[in-house]
């Protein structure tokens, strides 16, 4: 089934060209079912590339989604385009001010790992808008750097800043796939992993409130929830293109940063030698059992009774 979003959203045509059914306001509109309205905070510098990764990856379930795409109004992105923010996305203030209410949450990731939470241009508007998804959304998810923030402002689970980044491709196991987030899964996954820094696993698991899902021998715990499913948490970005990590990896050569190539990655480590994608079907599955699972078998058929 489609997501449902402007036709002229650049990420849109793209998709299309993918054969991913992008449906508009007018067709939708014909179809008499109610669709889940998933908002999506976009905070990596690329707008475009994640807007797109995200769709895709909406667009795979039987279920229509209208994606609202909400950006922060106390910081304005150097990297995108002031004209393309203004036509396609909202601010938090807009969606508070109208009484919306959400099935679902995204929030990606960021590359401000290394900053203290607080000296986040945005901290106190994401802190607000965590605050008001505790009523106003049911199930949330948490990718990357918000994944850790989420972690500290919930649980109060501190990040630590690593000598070198985890950078790479990297295996994830499967402790327990009784969950239904990991349901479908292999025992054994591939996943993206792209940051500065790392939550400790111990302090997650003395956390009763939450479960690890999955994690890597080398990178950590990749995929956690609350035990309600209302809060759902990524590490990694299993939402990346094959080139993500090379653009990454040429924006910090760039920028002067001493970093190794990202592991497991370029294949016979030429660099620049793209791998095969040996990840997005995981994702693709875990983002269809959110929506399945946490989502559209438990939300309210009248948004509005959100609590």
């Amino acid at each position: 089934m489609p997501v449902k979003v402007p036709l002229s959203l650049p990420a849109a045509k793209r998709l299309a060209g993918e054969n991913i059914f992008i449906m508009d306001s007018a067709r939708a509109s014909t179809q008499e079912i109610r669709p889940l309205r998933i908002a999506v905070l976009n905070l990596m510098p690329n707008k475009l590339d994640a807007e797109t990764q995200w769709l895709r990856l909406l667009s795979n379930n039987p279920l229509q989604v209208e994606v609202v795409l909400l950006k922060t109004a106390s910081y304005n992105p150097k990297t995108a385009a002031a004209e393309h923010l203004e036509t396609f996305y909202r601010t938090f203030d807009e969606v508070k001010s109208a009484g919306m209410k959400f099935d679902g949450l995204i929030v990606t990731g960021a590359p401000v790992e290394k900053l203290d939470y607080q000296d986040v241009a945005y901290w106190e508007e994401l802190k607000g808008i965590m605050a008001w998804a505790e009523h106003h959304v049911y199930s949330s998810m948490y990718i990357c750097w918000a994944a850790q923030a989420a972690m500290y402002y919930l649980y109060g689970i501190e990040k630590r800043v690593l000598p070198e980044k985890i950078f790479g491709i990297f295996t994830q196991r499967v402790p327990d796939k009784r969950n239904p987030l990991v349901r479908g899964f292999d025992d054994e996954f591939a996943a993206p992993h792209s940051r500065y820094t790392q939550i400790d696993a111990d302090a997650v698991r003395a956390c009763d409130r939450v479960d690890i899902l999955a994690e890597s021998d080398e990178a950590g715990i990749y995929l956690a929830a609350d035990k309600t499913l209302r809060k759902v948490f990524v590490f990694g970005h299993g939402e990346y293109d094959a080139e993500t990590l090379h653009n990454e990896y040429m924006r910090d050569l760039k920028n002067g940063e001493d970093i190794m190539p990202p592991a497991h990655y370029y294949v016979n480590g030429v660099t620049g030698a793209l791998p095969p994608l040996s990840w997005r079907a995981h994702q693709s599955l875990l983002v269809s059992n959110w929506l399945n699972y946490c989502v559209y078998q438990a939300t309210p058929y009248d948004i509005e009774t959100i609590r």
